[in-house]
């Protein structure tokens, strides 16, 4: 007796049945794929254009990265996940100099100027301290 056509067969049901049940994963990454697709064309229109915060060397190789990122399921635009950074920029400070500093990413009586293109962003709160 011939094991050769059973083991044949075995293979190629393993294969089919792989292949059908990876048909729906492949259809789920479909909106996402494209999504990342179109955000990686938005992304490199900007820098072709010259109007993002990098140089158009930097703007490419960053949209490159973050294409590669999304396709490997890395790249987490969360809500809140940009206040979540901008506050962590306060962690360095303690006692009232945090909960000054946590007010001033807020936005809450602050003044702002300056750009990320121009070299950052300045903020600056005014607090009153009453004399003693």
């Amino acid at each position: 007796m011939n094991p050769f056509p059973s083991l044949m067969r075995t293979v190629a049901l393993v294969a089919t049945s792989a292949v059908l049940l990876a048909g729906p994963a492949w259809a789920a990454d479909g909106p996402a794929a494209a999504d990342a697709q179109a955000r990686f064309q938005s992304d490199m229109a900007l820098c072709n254009s010259g109007r993002s915060n990098q140089g158009a060397a930097t703007c490419r190789i960053e949209a490159k990265s973050a294409l590669a990122a999304a396709r490997r399921g890395n790249l987490n635009d969360a809500p809140g996940q940009y206040e979540r950074n901008a506050l962590k920029r306060c962690d360095v400070f303690d006692g009232s100099d945090r909960t000054d500093c946590v007010a001033r990413m807020r936005g809450e009586g602050a003044s702002t100027q300056g750009s990320a293109q121009g070299g950052g962003i300045l903020r600056m709160g005014v607090t009153v301290v009453p004399a003693e």
